[in-house]
């Protein structure tokens, strides 16, 4: 790319660098000086800062704001990289971000949905990824296998999603171990229109974040369909199969499957609005007959937990 002498393209840049936001200013200069990420990427490098390609293209796309005292030390070379006035970026960082306001309401962080929630966070953070993934959820079939010793063997998820920005590409799954779970042989496979991208484990906590890289980046109000596996198998007995809901709506089925040397005396289906509220919406399930499994469906989701426990004796 060579850089562009367009004045258009040029007053374009000053009436961004003046009004903002961040995210169009950074794209402007970018294209501007005829940099591509890649060679961004080096020239921070160079100066001893290390910012991924996808936290660049995040940054431009306006998926994620620098916040990190590194991230905002990497927005102050590019100022120089990109020959803009000293703080020209960095100003409009002090602005509230493009589209935010009460017509949209947020959702819920895994803090508020599991008492692990905290170890979530931090892994997700490890990945420099935006905090909010881009996706709603319109329909989710989820498949538990409960095993001869009464552990989590494996689950199957297949989800059909709508992202409600630009750029999405990608889904972090969140796998939550039992006690006794060895995260280093849990294994996250990719089977339908997406691929596994960085995996990441907390062994004291049983927390495992996986990357399910997208064959197609999605635009506003795109759907996508995509199905994914975890092999567990290596925690103690299970008694519960949970889900955390950080946003409302979209039709969710639960499948868990028992074996036959491990049936259980009861199953129940339950929702919770946190991690350490009551139990509510009660109600028994009887295993089907030679399949041994129960379910639940629910057409639209609430904020919260949903979930199947069951009593082995």
């Amino acid at each position: 790319m060579r850089p562009s002498t367009d004045p258009a393209c040029l007053a374009e840049l000053d009436r961004l660098l003046r009004d903002g936001p961040f995210h169009l200013a950074l794209r402007a200069a970018l294209a501007v000086r005829g940099l591509p990420l890649q060679r961004v990427q080096h020239r921070l490098a160079a100066r001893g800062i290390r910012v991924g390609v996808t936290s660049l293209s995040y940054w431009q796309q306006g998926a994620r704001r620098p916040r990190r005292a590194e991230s905002l030390r990497a927005v102050t070379a590019l100022e120089r990289i990109l020959e803009l006035p000293d703080g020209a970026l960095v100003r409009l960082l002090a602005a509230p971000p493009a589209g935010t306001g009460p017509a949209r309401p947020a959702g819920r962080s895994y803090r508020t949905l599991f008492s692990g929630g905290g170890t979530v966070e931090r892994l997700l953070d490890g990945l420099d990824l935006p905090a909010d993934g881009g996706l709603h959820s319109l329909g989710h079939h989820e498949r538990v296998r409960i095993g001869p010793a009464g552990e989590l063997r494996a689950r199957e998820s297949q989800q059909i999603v709508r992202a409600h920005r630009d750029g999405v590409d990608r889904y972090l799954a969140v796998h939550h171990g039992d006690p006794g779970c060895e995260v280093s042989r849990v294994r996250v496979t990719a089977y339908e229109n997406c691929r596994t991208g960085r995996v990441r484990c907390h062994p004291e906590s049983g927390v495992v974040v996986a990357e399910l890289l997208f064959d197609a980046r999605l635009r506003r109000g795109d759907t996508y369909v995509f199905g994914y596996g975890v092999e567990d198998g290596t925690g103690g007995r299970s008694g519960e199969y949970v889900r955390g809901f950080s946003y409302a709506g979209g039709q969710y089925v639960l499948q868990v499957r028992f074996d036959e040397a491990a049936l259980p005396v009861r199953c129940r289906r339950f929702a919770r609005s946190g991690p350490d509220a009551p139990r509510t919406g009660l109600a028994d399930l009887t295993p089907s007959g030679r399949h041994r499994a129960v379910h639940l469906v629910e057409q639209a989701v609430r904020r919260g937990i949903l979930g199947i426990a069951w009593d082995w004796d």
